[in-house]
């Protein structure tokens, strides 16, 4: 029987990546409409020949290892369950022992070390792809060693994370979901607080900027806007990426504006002052605080939903799975399981409300910088530094987008200083 859905499941994955693959490779979605051929919206007028097909390769198959990647990691999670390598990861000898948090991290530990080797194939040729189309100069021990950061914080803040909710789990099986969603919104805008000061500067080296005239400039701005901002950081990234980034982290006393040193040498002072004016405009418009209230709400909804879907999957497939009790740490991977599906089907609507916030941050530096060939300029350098799609699949737009297409940012610009 576990053999016949094994092979099952398999055909199906097998349907959905052909399915994908003609969709994202094959359909027509996407493109440049006739329309807006020949604005400063159409890579042509602003890319190269050979940037242009880069970009549409590149993203092509970046956007196919997303489709694909997500249903595969379904597919390890359900391998550790019905091979019974759950199990043996829980009654591992190596966990023999009295004190229950240590069995739990060392089953935790076994647990993420087969799924960072499983995946990390993938993880490798995202990281080839990214090299290989000049996106990515960095060097592959110093792209393990970000890795294995990951894997070591990941794992930390797992191990803590889960030894509470299991422990929940056990005390109340039905609504042990009420207090963890209570003890996760306070953790959460803990590691909020403290991702500036301990966790970024595990990965960059953070540093004031260190051109004084162009902080003052910015902080003159952030005046303008009335933000409490003392200092502007700028991050080592030139020699990991080519791609453009800026962002305001941190909550409390803890905020940053942050700049990526590649911003710095490859925009110009307006467009630098415009991508600034950006995050800024997340500040004014108390997108930080809405992200909260979100993601209080997506928490609080999914830890119920996982309620309700584990002791129903664990009744009715748990001799499959090989689950015997919904609090025993082997049901772990069902929890990662769902959690990811509800994560995947979520992502449309979080993306959506994403999108909307970074429309009215745009909207607000525009008005703040008034100079509207920055921000088009500025948006033409980013998809050329990126090698990004300006006009993405539908498909690709709502799972994958977090902000508006370029095509939609620039045209938005243009038509906002047409009218």
């Amino acid at each position: 029987m576990v053999k016949k859905y094994g092979i099952s499941a398999l055909l199906l994955f097998g349907v959905y990546i052909l399915v994908m693959y003609v969709y994202i490779f094959h359909s027509n979605s996407g493109g440049m409409p006739e329309s807006l051929q020949g604005t400063v919206a159409d890579p042509n007028t602003f890319m190269s020949e050979q940037e242009v097909y880069l970009s549409e390769e590149y993203s092509k198959i970046k956007n196919f290892l997303f489709f694909v990647a997500t249903p595969f990691e379904w597919l390890v999670y359900i391998f550790i369950l019905v091979s019974g390598l759950s199990q043996a990861f829980e009654n591992s000898l190596l966990i023999k022992v009295k004190w229950g948090i240590i069995k739990k991290a060392v089953y935790l530990f076994l647990l993420s070390l087969f799924i960072f080797i499983v995946l990390f194939p993938l993880d490798y040729y995202r990281y080839y792809l990214s090299k290989n189309y000049g996106i990515s100069n960095q060097n592959f021990s110093s792209w393990m060693r970000d890795n294995l950061i990951d894997f070591w914080v990941n794992y930390g803040m797992t191990v803590v994370i889960v030894t509470v909710l299991y422990w929940l789990i056990y005390k109340n099986t039905k609504k042990w979901w009420i207090n963890a969603s209570l003890l996760m919104i306070p953790f959460s805008i803990f590691m909020m607080f403290i991702q500036p000061v301990v966790i970024d500067p595990l990965y960059n080296d953070f540093y004031p900027l260190t051109d004084k005239e162009l902080e003052t400039k910015i902080l003159t701005l952030a005046e303008q806007a009335n933000i409490p901002a003392n200092h502007v950081y700028e991050v080592n990234m030139a020699e990991k990426t080519n791609a453009l980034n800026a962002y305001v982290t941190g909550i409390g006393s803890n905020s940053r504006i942050v700049l990526w040193d590649t911003t710095l040498n490859q925009l110009t002072e307006g467009e630098i002052l415009f991508v600034m004016a950006h995050e800024m405009g997340h500040y004014v418009e108390k997108h930080i605080y809405i992200g909260i209230v979100v993601y209080t709400f997506t928490t609080i909804l999914g830890l119920w939903l996982i309620a309700k879907l584990m002791p129903w999957i664990i009744a009715r497939f748990g001799s499959r799975l090989k689950i015997k009790q919904i609090h025993a740490i082997h049901s772990f991977p069902l929890f990662l399981l769902i959690t990811s599906v509800l994560s995947f089907a979520s992502s449309p609507l979080t993306n959506y409300i994403s999108r909307y916030e970074e429309t009215r941050a745009d909207d607000y530096a525009i008005e703040l910088v008034a100079e509207p060939s920055a921000a088009v300029s500025t948006f033409q350098k980013l998809t050329i530094a990126g090698l990004n799609e300006v006009n993405p699949p539908l498909l690709v737009k709502w799972f994958r987008y977090s902000h508006p297409t370029m095509l939609e940012r620039i045209n938005k610009v243009v038509d906002d200083t047409s009218e």
